[in-house]
């Protein structure tokens, strides 16, 4: 039986205002991404365009789990495939927060372009249940 869709979230960045909040508060790259997540966006001198679109998956992903209150954004990771396609790891919290709205699987793109980074996520309940 096909799956439903529970939710769908998308979020959009915008490069100099994600830039200019970094510049504020140097620690907010750890706070908010863990260390596979920097590696992937280029380790010690990160792409901010690639932290932005992962930045836009996390908002993307609380959207969908509606009542984002007590997740851990580390709990949320925005990795990427053998082929370089967007893959979400959700632990903890996050994933407590997933199972309790009955998700069974998640759909993420992210596309970043000139001042945008944007992502859209899909979350689904296997077995046609709505």
């Amino acid at each position: 039986m096909p799956a439903s869709v529970l939710g769908v979230g998308v979020d959009v960045v915008h490069l100099r205002r994600f830039d200019a909040a970094l510049a504020r508060s140097p620690r907010l790259v750890t706070r908010i991404f863990t260390n596979r997540e920097i590696a992937l966006s280029g380790g010690d001198t990160p792409r901010s365009s690639s932290l932005a679109a992962r930045w836009a998956a996390k908002e993307a992903v609380a959207k969908v789990l509606v009542d984002n209150r007590g997740l851990e954004w580390h709990h949320c990771e925005i990795l990427s495939g053998g082929f370089g396609e967007p893959l979400l790891s959700l632990t903890g919290t996050v994933l407590a927060a997933s199972r309790a709205r009955g998700i069974g699987s998640w759909l993420l793109s992210l596309s970043h372009d000139g001042d945008m980074a944007i992502a859209f996520v899909v979350a689904t309940r296997e077995g046609g249940q709505a």
